[in-house]
């Protein structure tokens, strides 16, 4: 039932069978209209009911029903909810999923190119019935804040008009097909596949012409954002209790005591800055930790110039890092030790993400990295924590090891089944991991994954407590008594972190667009140590962490709930 659950997914929704890497019969790209989102929630609940009247045929039976009704019960809950259709945010929203299904789509026959320029052709229809549904919510009083609206209309002109363009030579999908043709310039006729027949020239004049008219797309639906979709828009961020549980129980898959975490989330980033501010005081003779970053940052041994340069350090130092664990600490098949290292487009928030490979590995898994656009200079200090979360051992080992487990895992399992707090907790975890390991012995490279485990405990407080608009407690030393507002926010993340001001600034916004996601990684980590906890203690002398890992990482991917009580048991 869950194979079938993803086959009928698939061929309702080619932008998901693009991310895994399948076909789908369905032309263009999503219906993201009423109409559509209705299709796919008749799909889940129908899939639902099916599930509730068979019964399991064993212990692995019932763990896999656990799991795909938990995860198909939270979307159904939004679904109904409303606010599916009013889905925007500067991070994670159809105006970034739009764009980032080309980031997967290959180019290299004929085939591949007719396909290309096909689903390209569906950018127009599906930000056409993305607006509607936007429109639809609205009038049912569910819009996104003014906020989100300002920046997604401006990532909207970025893709459609091009990042600081201004010369009239076309959005993102103009250049990548610009792309496409320069490359071919280097084209082996002898050993590449597409023909020089006169079908490669058509094919060329067509995608051109669908590109310009995706820009043009992006361009319509940045208007519609600026002038229908934000007069009527909130000018409050904060979701209150109710939508951030039903957002937190999407991300996590279990229910939070927001107390209780609100608590625990001040209680860590306290514990994590003190230690920042030791290792700030080795590296500076006893300076602070902004002391320390800049130091760090003037540097020119721990930073590399040129975005070209940064690529290449990005995948030296990936690479580096698979050929020293694989087989030693973890299990890492070679069909998943490729890892692609890439710039993402100029116009993209800041900060870097992980995009799975195909099911069948042949795409290999990408990480990507975002920066301003006028940023020349990277520090590396800062970004080597964020290759082990984003890569190896972080979310590469466990997303491409759960799809090498195909004799094991149903696909929803394997493919779909993750959430924040499974993924998230993971990388997060993978961080603290390379430490105990002896690969943090720099005391740079120790402040950058410090910086980085204070960010995420930031989170925890600064995403609870703006939502909830929470009183700030005095052991936190700033702002004593007032409660959260997105300026304090802000104004606490530049000056109790030492993380990219760009950043935080790109931060406060994703913080307020996905409520209940950013606690994620640090609730998700603090399952996964528990269950490690618990298993050493089980175990005491004979505990193999290589073995616990393995076996912890091909279980799939699920919510917290399921993820804790299967850790319990290994």
């Amino acid at each position: 039932m869950s194979d079938e659950y993803v086959a009928a997914l698939v061929e309702l929704s080619p932008m998901t069978a693009i991310e895994l890497g399948r076909r789908s019969s369905r032309p263009g790209l999503d219906d993201l209209s009423p109409d559509g989102l209705a299709e796919r929630h008749r799909l889940i609940t129908g899939t639902l009911a099916r599930l509730a009247v068979v019964p399991p045929s064993g212990p692995d039976d019932e763990l896999a029903r656990e799991v795909i009704t938990e995860r198909l019960t939270g979307q159904a809950e939004r679904l109904a909810s409303g606010w599916a259709a009013a889905d925007l945010n500067s991070i994670s929203s159809p105006v970034q999923h739009v764009r980032q299904t080309f980031d997967l789509l290959p180019t290299d026959t004929e085939a591949d190119l007719a396909e290309l320029r096909d689903r390209m052709a569906g950018v127009p229809a599906a930000l056409d019935g993305y607006a509607r549904g936007l429109a639809v919510a609205s009038a049912a009083g569910r819009t996104a804040a003014v906020r989100q609206i300002e920046r997604c209309a401006a990532q909207c002109t970025a893709f459609g008009a091009g990042a600081g363009a201004g010369a009239g030579d076309g959005g993102w999908f103009t250049a990548f097909v610009r792309g496409l043709s320069t490359s071919d310039t280097a084209r082996d006729p002898r050993t590449d596949p597409r023909t020089d027949s006169g079908t490669d020239a058509v094919t060329r004049a067509g995608l051109s012409e669908v590109a310009r008219a995706a820009d043009r797309a992006y361009l319509e639906l940045a208007a519609f954002l600026r002038t229908e979709l934000r007069p009527a828009a909130p000018s409050t961020d904060p979701v209150g209790a109710d939508r951030y549980r039903m957002d937190q129980r999407r991300f996590l898959g279990t229910e939070l005591d927001l107390a209780e975490t609100y608590a625990w989330g001040w209680h860590e980033f306290l514990t994590i800055e003190a230690e920042l501010h030791r290792v700030a005081g080795r590296i500076t003779g006893g300076g602070s930790p902004a002391a320390a970053a800049a130091a760090l940052d003037a540097d020119p041994a721990r930073s590399v110039t040129g975005r070209a340069a940064f690529q290449d350090w990005m995948t030296e130092v990936s690479g580096a890092v698979v050929a020293d664990l694989a087989g030693t600490q973890f299990d890492l098949p070679e069909s998943i030790r490729a890892l692609d290292c890439r710039m993402a487009p100029l116009g993209s928030p800041v900060g870097a993400y992980y995009l799975a490979p195909s099911e069948d590995l042949r795409r290999p898994g990408s990480m990507w990295f975002s920066f301003p656009a006028d940023r020349q200079r990277f520090p590396t200090w800062r970004e080597t924590t964020v290759l082990h979360h984003e890569g190896v051992p972080g979310h590469h080992l466990q997303i491409a090891t759960a799809l090498h487990e195909r004799d094991r895992l149903n696909d929803f399992r394997r493919s779909l089944g993750g959430t924040a707090g499974h993924s998230e907790g993971w990388a997060l975890y993978a961080e603290r991991l390379m430490r105990e390991l002896g690969r943090l012995d720099d005391d740079g490279v120790l402040f950058g994954l410090l910086d980085s485990q204070l960010f995420r405990a930031a989170r925890v407080v600064v995403d609870i407590g703006m939502h909830l608009e929470l009183p700030i407690p005095a052991e936190a030393r700033f702002a004593t008594g007032h409660r959260w507002t997105p300026a304090l926010g802000l104004e606490f993340l530049t000056t109790r972190t030492v993380s990219d001001p760009a950043l935080c600034r790109d931060e406060i916004d994703r913080y307020l667009g996905w409520p209940g996601q950013a606690p994620a990684y640090k609730v998700g980590e603090r399952v996964w140590l528990a269950g490690r906890a618990a298993a050493r203690t089980r175990a005491g002398g004979r505990f193999d962490a290589r073995a616990f890992h393995t076996a912890a990482l091909r279980l799939g991917g699920m919510g917290l709930d399921p993820l804790a009580r299967q850790l319990a048991r290994l």
